[in-house]
């Protein structure tokens, strides 16, 4: 992450004033996070997953939708107008991963295939301008859901939504190829020189998108085979000996000596995106011992998130967390507990329902950044994803497996030397 584009940022956000979305009390950060049980069962997870679901299916819009094109905050406003788009889709893209991963039921069912048809068939998003590439979000987020619900058994009788499904995840795939970055990964700004494609990338954006890259290319989705290596060659770069990940890819980690982004602290929801990406695509840069060590910290240094959690201001928080890393964190958390042999899972699992389930408000809903719609979808879908992957009923997710991994799992397609950006090469 460059220096210069977060104080930016931050002093933007921090000049406009914050007005929450109608409806939707923000709640206050607080500096000492709230006490919680050590663990929470089985039970407690299946009714916390079900007033997310609940949630998820009463907000969805008769569209198909979730959420609005329109700024939700006048916070935000100064983002391009296409991205307030780009960010619907990609909520959306999450609410329907949360259905495809929770149990049938008939509403499920009815908002599933309304919500796959909109995804499937609404405009394809456009750059937002010369800096704001946003629209990454619906690409990376709409190949995930286009690969999961295409694989998944609850639409397999139904032959134009999978057809029309593979068209759509096609397009995002094309939009990713293009906009690789040099070093091989994916994000969601870009500097000058403004060109057409992005020249930034992060490890989390890159590491979200790849098993299911991966995935799309054996579907035939993809063509270009250099893509995936490339792309998790820029992730292994980006892991640096104390087991945390860049937040982008530099020849010299910028790691201070005091609180840095860098730092296990500051890198608590990268590691588990990034673990379980190359994890499940069998590299073997991360085993059982390294998702174990991944997770121990996670709990170890949790503090970090909670204090950061709801803070208004992009990387505001010790070890500059953000808030906005808190679902996404804990529901990588539960994948990365999904790749561990299934007699170690339980346990991980009733550690990380407390975390989620605190944050939750009666009616099911969460956030924990703005209260937009589209944080409001995305971060209810993070919550019940991450409690679905810890419950007992057949896994909806049939990429990657959601058996143990091992040590000596099989590797992901080498990285060519001649496909593999050098360290030295420019942005």
């Amino acid at each position: 992450m460059r220096g210069t584009r977060s104080l930016l940022l931050g002093a933007a956000l921090a000049a406009v004033a914050v007005v929450p979305t109608a409806g939707w009390a923000r709640e206050t950060p607080t500096a000492s996070p709230r006490p919680v049980p050590a663990t929470l069962d089985v039970a407690a997870g299946r009714e916390a997953a079900d007033r997310c679901l609940a949630w998820l299916v009463a907000h969805q819009r008769d569209n198909g939708a979730w959420g609005h094109a329109i700024p939700g905050e006048t916070q935000e406003a100064f983002f391009a107008v296409e991205t307030h788009y780009t960010w619907q889709i990609a909520a959306s893209a999450l609410a329907n991963l949360a259905l495809l991963y929770a149990p049938a039921t008939p509403e499920r069912d009815a908002a599933l295939e309304r919500g796959l048809h909109w995804l499937a068939t609404n405009r394809m998003p456009r750059r937002g301008n010369e800096w704001d590439t946003d629209y990454m979000w619906s690409a990376l987020y709409g190949v995930v859901a286009t690969v999961t619900a295409y694989d998944s058994p609850r639409i397999t009788d139904n032959a134009k939504l999978r057809e029309a499904l593979a068209a759509r995840g096609r397009a995002y795939v094309a939009v990713l190829v293009a906009n690789q970055a040099p070093l091989g990964g994916w994000a969601y700004y870009d500097d000058p020189p403004w060109t057409s494609r992005n020249k930034w990338a992060t490890s989390f954006c890159t590491s979200l998108v790849l098993p299911y890259l991966a995935r799309a290319q054996a579907l035939g989705w993809l063509e270009d085979g250099g893509v995936v290596p490339r792309a998790v060659h820029y992730v292994e770069k980006c892991r640096l000996p104390n087991g945390a990940y860049q937040y982008s890819l530099d020849v010299v980690p910028w790691i201070t000596g005091g609180e840095s982004i860098n730092d296990v602290k500051g890198s608590l929801g990268r590691i588990q995106v990034s673990n379980w990406a190359l994890n499940s695509l069998g590299r073997k840069s991360v085993g059982l011992a390294e998702l174990r060590t991944g997770l121990t910290a996670f709990f170890q240094h949790h503090r970090f998130l909670d204090t950061a959690r709801l803070r208004p201001i992009p990387h505001e928080g010790h070890y500059y967390n953000a808030g906005y890393f808190y679902n996404f964190g804990h529901y990588y958390a539960a994948k990365a507990i999904s790749r561990l042999p299934a007699d170690e899972q339980e346990a991980w699992h009733a550690r990380l329902r407390p975390h989620v389930v605190k944050t939750l408000r009666a009616d099911g809903s969460t956030s924990d950044f703005l209260g937009a719609d589209y944080m409001l979808v995305a971060s209810t879908a993070y919550c019940a994803m991450a409690l679905e992957l810890g419950l007992p009923h057949e896994a909806a997710e049939s990429y990657p497996s959601p058996e143990g991994a091992t040590d000596e799992a099989s590797e992901a397609p080498p990285v060519e030397d001649e496909a593999a950006p050098t360290d030295d090469a420019t942005r």
